[in-house]
């Protein structure tokens, strides 16, 4: 099982089309069970600017399709 704080930092990539997403920023999780809900991606080169949260990435969890050492593979 892993653990949202796992996630952070880690290369979001979309396998549909290849392109480097950005990287995982913050992790969406149900309260009562701890259950990931979604993650949340600041696009590349924009990772300063995602403070603000108008450049972020909210992927759904049935999206992320293989979490590797370095980097998640997500379909969108």
């Amino acid at each position: 099982m892993a653990r949202g704080i796992d996630f952070r930092q880690k290369e979001v990539i979309n396998v549909s089309d290849g392109k480097i997403l950005g990287f995982v920023i913050d992790v969406d999780a149900e309260l009562t069970n701890g259950a990931i809900k979604s993650i949340v991606v600041a696009q590349v080169g924009k990772l300063i600017k995602s403070l603000g949260g108008k450049n972020n990435i909210t992927i759904p969890w049935n999206n992320v399709k293989l979490i590797g050492e370095d980097v998640i593979l997500v379909e969108i």
